[in-house]
């Protein structure tokens, strides 16, 4: 089952069930999908690679919203963000956690050479593609910070 089909079967089910949350969280997946598929230059179908990034990129918009919410002392609309994010998140590969992201990048440090803050660019750029759709972009920029800092 492709991803689109999975999406669209999910969808089907979220209404029989008149599940809310999955409903908005998956129509936002299925909206995102027709508009990449409808960009100047975009193909039929979605490879594992554009999935994920269009994936991590709802989540992402999301938890924007939501930290902006949480400020406002909007809770009906920070609750609203946190299940779609829940929702959305189900689709991506399972996260890796703090301490296997850290190993992980230690090994990537030492593979690309990197000593100081300075190297960041050269580490970032291997472990946003080694690390795809398991951890954040940001998660994994705090850590090789944090890392480099205390080489």
């Amino acid at each position: 089952m492709s991803f689109e089909e999975r999406i669209n079967s999910d969808l089907k089910n979220a209404m029989l069930k008149k599940n809310d949350a999955a409903l908005r969280g998956i129509r936002a997946i299925k909206s995102a999908i027709l508009l990449a598929k409808t960009e100047k230059g975009a193909t039929k179908e979605f490879d594992d690679e554009a999935e994920i990034k269009l994936l991590q990129k709802l989540l992402k918009q999301r938890r924007d919203s939501l930290e902006i919410f949480e400020k406002e002392n909007r809770h009906d609309l920070a609750n609203k963000e946190r299940e779609e994010i829940e929702i959305i998140s189900r689709y991506l590969p399972e996260q890796i956690d703090a301490a296997d992201l850290r190993t992980l990048l230690k090994k990537i440090i030492e593979e690309v050479g990197a000593k100081t803050p300075q190297d960041m660019g050269k580490v970032m750029n291997a472990a946003t593609k080694q690390l795809s759709g398991k951890a954040d972009g940001k998660t994994i920029s705090l850590a090789v910070k944090e890392l480099l800092a205390n080489g």
